[in-house]
C-alpha cells in the first residue's frame, strides 16, 4: 500500500491552473521532498490532501484512503503541519493538544502529549497560554498538534522557515526519529540543504506540473558531478580549457575529480598565480536551478 497516491490531480480557480495533472506515489517508510518555486502548486496539493480543497479532477488517496469518498478515515491517516501559524489565544499548550486530540475521538492521551512536549522542548511551557510564545515555539506546537493523533503520513510544510537554528536541528532529530519508526514524512522547503539531507526521494514542481521526480542521489547526478573554482592574478592565459565565469571566480565543471586536477596542472604548467581555489560537488540548489531552468 502507498502512502500517498495521487493521480491526475488538476485544480483550476477560473482561468487558472494551479495543479495541472500531477501523478504521485510516495512508498510507506519513505522521507519524501517535494520542491518548487513559490506558485508551484505544492500548498494547493497539499491542501486537497488535507480535505481543504477539492480537486477539479483526478484522485488523491493517503493508505488507501480517497480523500473525498473516504474523508473520515483518510483525515485520521495524514498530520499536516502548516506554513502560516496559527493558534488559539484562549487555551494553553496542554489544553490545545488534549483538544486536537478529542477532534480524533482520542481520550487519556496525555502520555504522548508528554512525549511530544519533551521531543519539542515545550514541557516548561505546557500551561503558557499560546498568546504568550514566541513564533518558534507557536511552531512547535503546530507540529505537536499534527502529531497528536500518531498519523502515519506527516506533511511538514515549510516546518523550519523563520525558526532558529536550535530549534531546526532538534526538530529535524525528533522527524528522523519518526520516519525510523516507519511514519512516512513529505516535505516542503525551501531550505534546499535540508531536503538533500534528509529525504530518499524528491520531486520538482514548476507551474502545477511535475518536472523531475528520482532518489536524491540520482537527480544529483544530473548535472556535472565536479567543479573547480579559480580565483587567479592577471588574466587567463590563451589557450587553456574553456572555462565559465562567475564573477571573479573561473569555474571548470567535470565528471571527476582527476580532470579537475589535470586543469589545475594546465594552470600551473601556464605560469598562472592561483590566489584562491575551491573543489566542490554539485548540490540541491544546482541541481534545483538547472530543472527549473528546463522546464521553462
Amino acid at each position: 500500500m502507498k502512502a500517498l497516491d495521487v493521480s491526475g490531480a488538476v485544480k483550476q480557480y477560473g482561468n487558472l491552473r494551479a495543479l495541472g495533472g500531477v501523478d504521485l506515489a510516495v512508498e510507506e517508510g519513505e522521507f519524501f521532498a517535494l520542491l518548487g518555486p513559490n506558485g508551484a502548486g505544492k500548498t494547493t496539493l497539499i491542501s486537497a490532501l488535507a480535505g481543504l480543497v477539492r480537486l477539479s479532477e483526478g484522485t488523491i488517496r493517503v493508505m488507501g484512503h480517497d480523500v473525498v469518498d473516504d474523508y473520515r478515515n483518510a483525515r485520521r491517516m495524514v498530520g499536516v503541519v502548516p506554513q502560516e501559524i496559527v493558534f488559539d489565544p484562549f487555551f494553553s499548550v496542554r489544553e490545545v493538544l488534549r483538544i486536537q486530540s478529542g477532534y480524533f475521538g482520542l481520550r487519556n492521551n496525555d502520555a504522548w502529549i508528554d512525549e511530544l512536549l519533551e521531543n519539542l522542548d515545550l514541557t516548561s511551557k505546557a500551561n503558557a497560554n499560546m498568546r504568550q510564545l514566541s513564533g518558534g515555539m507557536k511552531r512547535r506546537v503546530l507540529v505537536a498538534q499534527a502529531l497528536v493523533h500518531k498519523p502515519p503520513l506527516i506533511v511538514l510544510d515549510e516546518p523550519t522557515a523563520g525558526v532558529d537554528v536550535e530549534l531546526r536541528q532538534g526538530l529535524w532529530a525528533f522527524i528522523r526519529s519518526l520516519n525510523q519508526r516507519g511514519h512516512t514524512i513529505l516535505l516542503t522547503t525551501h531550505y534546499l540543504e535540508e531536503a538533500e539531507t534528509l529525504c530518499n526521494r524528491i520531486a520538482m514542481l514548476k507551474a502545477g506540473r511535475v518536472v523531475a521526480l528520482d532518489d536524491t542521489k540520482t537527480l544529483l547526478r544530473a548535472v556535472d558531478g565536479h567543479a573547480l573554482r579559480v580565483k587567479i592574478e592577471g588574466p587567463l592565459p590563451a589557450g587553456l580549457p574553456a572555462s565559465e565565469r562567475d564573477g571573479e571566480w573561473y569555474v571548470w565543471a567535470a565528471d571527476s575529480y582527476d580532470v579537475l586536477v589535470d586543469r589545475l596542472g594546465a594552470l600551473r604548467a601556464a605560469g598562472v598565480k592561483i590566489s584562491e581555489f575551491e573543489v566542490g560537488q554539485p548540490d540541491l540548489e544546482r541541481v534545483f536551478v538547472e530543472v527549473m531552468r528546463r522546464a521553462a
